[in-house]
């Protein structure tokens, strides 16, 4: 963003993302695609619609939010089987308004002047996720594959209709991609160390292997450095160390299944052979990339609203253990090191578990509304190009006219920039 001298003096527009129905009888208003868990809690996604009642007359619009693990192409559906399984759905009523008073919620400061600018057939609505819901997870498709990948996604949709039940025509019903994300914790958690002693046949002492991450939690492109200390009282011999990085990622649908995938590796025989009586310390440096593992079919990767604009999956925080099956895609990563002792020697292994995950963006200092002020920072952190999904809040001149609180820039939802996606 060009902050020049010719522009310092002008109010930047709030960018609001809109989509209508295609008859355009009704149109949604959202402040951001992202929405995080903060663990006790999960932002709310409070939103805008705009209705025409004359076309609407005595019928309803309704929204709800679901969270789905599509395990399969809807495309290929035989037989009525559903390849999706809702994980959770939210509904409720978005015109009219309920009168319930436990169904009323404060407007946030960017509903106050959408409905203030969209003017009396614009309704502001509210959706609150429970803390143990998924986090959107994609599996990276195989190349050629089209339409949407399999994995945990949320959608959110509103639509007229007589009552919540009925199925929505697509005419007069509108969809949206969104997301839900969680950030790294503040706070470092215990260095991940691990010790392992292999005796063999014959041998008097035994071989001892020490490892150890400097760290446990990394966030998306750092280099992980992996200290691995090797003492040889055995009559084996050391040839190589592999070191690599795996993602666990846990499927938990109707059965239990665990994929695993190398997503960083190095082979050394620097330092090697280490014979009986010898020692090696050194320190193995890995970064885990999406960009080095695109061919790989199954990866689990951050859930995505276009192509160019994810990683490698995060792992996930695990808070409440009897919530598991309601996770979707548990993902998990470790390190493992490897000495390799020949065809006739075997292998020494060690795992060091570790946590991989964005860092918490930065609140802007003076934000009017810290709910509102959460930006989708989190690729800009790690040199991934910035999506354009974020809310743009001037922080300078609070005190501006009411005109200048309504400058909006509006940004469809066009499926031209949601590349791979058949109803975003």
């Amino acid at each position: 963003m060009d902050n020049s001298t010719d522009d310092q003096g002008k109010r930047l527009g709030t960018r609001v993302f809109k989509k209508s129905s295609p008859n355009g009888k009704i149109t949604v208003y959202l402040g951001k695609r992202d929405f995080v868990d903060h663990i006790t809690h999960v932002e709310p996604i409070d939103g805008v619609v705009l209705v025409d009642p004359e076309y609407v007359k005595d019928r309803r619009v309704f929204g709800h939010v679901l969270a789905a693990f599509r395990y399969g192409r809807e495309d290929l559906d035989v037989l009525g089987l559903n390849f999706r399984k809702d994980l959770y759905l939210a509904s409720d009523q978005l015109y009219p308004l309920s009168t319930d008073p436990d169904k009323k919620h404060p407007l946030t400061r960017l509903q106050e002047r959408l409905l203030r600018k969209l003017g009396p057939n614009a309704h502001p609505f509210y959706f609150e996720l429970p803390p143990h819901c998924p986090a959107s997870v994609t599996l990276q498709p195989a190349s050629g594959e089209t339409g949407k990948p399999c994995g945990v996604d949320y959608e959110l949709k509103a639509y007229v209709a007589d009552t919540v039940d009925e199925k929505p025509h697509k005419r007069n019903s509108v969809r949206l991609a969104i997301r839900k994300v969680m950030y790294a914790p503040s706070k470092q958690g215990e260095q991940p160390s691990v010790e392992i002693s292999k005796e063999f046949m014959m041998s008097p002492n035994k071989l001892h292997l020490e490892a150890s991450l400097d760290k446990e939690l990394y966030h998306h492109g750092e280099d992980i450095a992996v200290n691995v200390h090797i003492a040889n009282n055995s009559n084996r011999t050391v040839k190589k160390v592999k070191i690599s990085v795996r993602q666990f990622a846990d499927i938990c649908l109707f059965t239990a299944a665990q994929y695993k995938c190398s997503v960083a590796s190095v082979d050394s025989e620097d330092g090697c052979p280490v014979g009986p009586g010898f020692t090696l310390s050194k320190v193995y440096y890995l970064k885990p990339l999406l960009a080095n593992n695109k061919d790989k079919r199954g990866l689990a990767l951050d859930g995505q609203l276009k192509h160019e604009d994810t990683n490698l999956a995060s792992s996930t925080i695990i808070t409440d253990p009897s919530q598991k099956e309601n996770l979707g895609i548990i993902v998990q990563y470790k390190v493992k090191v490897k000495l390799c002792l020949g065809p006739l020697g075997g292998d020494v292994v060690a795992e060091l578990p570790f946590i991989l995950m964005h860092p918490k963006p930065e609140e802007p200092p003076d934000t009017p509304s810290g709910q509102e002020s959460m930006s989708e920072k989190s690729q800009e952190d790690n040199n991934v190009p910035v999506d354009t999904n974020l809310i743009q809040f001037d922080t300078e001149g609070v005190n501006c006219s009411a005109a200048q609180e309504d400058d909006f820039i509006f940004e469809d939802f066009a499926r031209s920039r949601l590349r791979g996606e058949t109803e975003a």
